[in-house]
């Protein structure tokens, strides 16, 4: 996955759980994209200080997504909808039967991990 794609999703489960300065700088980073160098600008700070400020965020947020796995679950859970949508507006070629013991076994996945 992308990593600017893989910080968002870590920021939207896990953002609310660094402290409100980390929070702040973080998500200028990665929700509006704006560079170190204009956040370094902005903040006042150098920007190595901001290039280091993220690091630590990225470490502290994988931390978290190793520990409660909250992101892998989701992106499975995306994965198996997807796939259950495609599977509702398929080929009608295939043997209705078999879509929808597919469908249902996808969703007693779903359902279990709930």
């Amino acid at each position: 996955m992308e990593k600017k794609l893989m910080q968002t999703y870590l920021y939207d489960f896990y953002g609310d759980l660094l402290n409100e300065h980390q929070r702040s700088l973080y998500g200028d980073f990665v929700l509006n994209d704006l560079s170190l160098s204009e956040i370094a600008q902005e903040e006042g700070i150098s920007r190595q200080g901001v290039h280091d400020l993220v690091k630590r965020c990225d470490r502290i947020l994988e931390g978290y997504e190793q520990k409660l796995h909250l992101l892998e679950r989701f992106l499975r859970m995306k994965a198996q909808i997807e796939r259950i949508r495609t599977l509702a507006k398929g080929d009608r070629h295939e043997k209705e039967a078999d879509v929808m013991a597919e469908i249902a076994a996808i969703s007693d996945e779903i359902l279990e991990e709930l």
